[in-house]
């Protein structure tokens, strides 16, 4: 839903905060930008109370940072902070997978493999919006198959430092076969029983992510915006 859409009045904080999120993720607003209240309450048709509310929740996940009485602003990508959040991401995709093989479903398979085949018809349709709602639906079942309530918590605080990025540069970095074929081989790994081994391939898909995000940092190719 576009930032400039009207909100409704039902859970004003949680709406806000997720519009804003959503908005940092595509990069509607971009790294670097100031960002006032006023602004962005008068673009929502709101007061300005809900939107601090907003703003200080994504400071708190590390979309937003300040400098109070100087700016506010969407914060920067850095290669140090993609870098400490893959590391997070990696350990606690991989708890989740150990935790959750042992007691996954057919239900949960097929989930996956659903999730897969619409991840598929995404990237052959460039549709990143689609691919990384399909990625995350794909993901979410050994998460929610974990049953761990802090692990699914942290996982949703720190996601969207990472969609941000995998938004910006999706085809370089999750637009390929060998995703899709990465996700086949966790769903048969999984349904073998084996919960280390998929575990482990977990880790080496993270970590393969994150090699092609330094590439892109080495290369330059996450402008921001002016700052001053």
């Amino acid at each position: 839903m576009s930032l400039d859409s009207p909100v409704s009045r039902r859970l004003l904080s949680d709406e806000v905060f997720h519009r804003l999120r959503d908005s940092i993720v595509r990069g509607e607003l971009v790294p670097g930008e100031k960002v006032k209240d006023s602004e962005l309450a008068e673009r929502l048709g709101l007061s300005r109370t809900p939107v601090r509310e907003a703003l200080a929740r994504l400071a708190d996940i590390g979309l937003v940072e300040a400098k109070p009485g100087v700016y506010t602003r969407i914060t920067t990508l850095n290669r140090r902070d993609a870098e400490k959040t893959l590391a997070v991401l990696r350990s606690l995709d991989q708890l989740a997978i150990e935790t959750a093989v042992p007691v996954m479903t057919e239900q949960d398979l097929r989930s996956m493999r659903e999730a897969n085949r619409d991840f598929e018809r995404a990237v052959a349709g460039d549709d990143t919006t689609a691919a990384l709602a399909a990625d995350d639906r794909f993901h979410a079942v050994p998460i929610t198959a974990a049953d761990n309530p802090v692990l699914s918590r942290i996982v949703e605080q720190v996601h969207p430092q990472i969609h941000r990025i995998l938004y910006r540069k999706f085809s370089t970095l999750l637009g390929g076969r060998n995703t899709i074929e990465h996700h086949d081989q966790l769903i048969d790994v999984c349904a073998s029983g084996d919960a280390r081994a998929a575990a482990e391939l977990s880790g080496q898909h993270w970590s393969e992510l994150g090699g092609h995000i330094n590439q892109l940092f080495d290369t330059n190719q996450f402008a921001e915006a002016p700052t001053a």
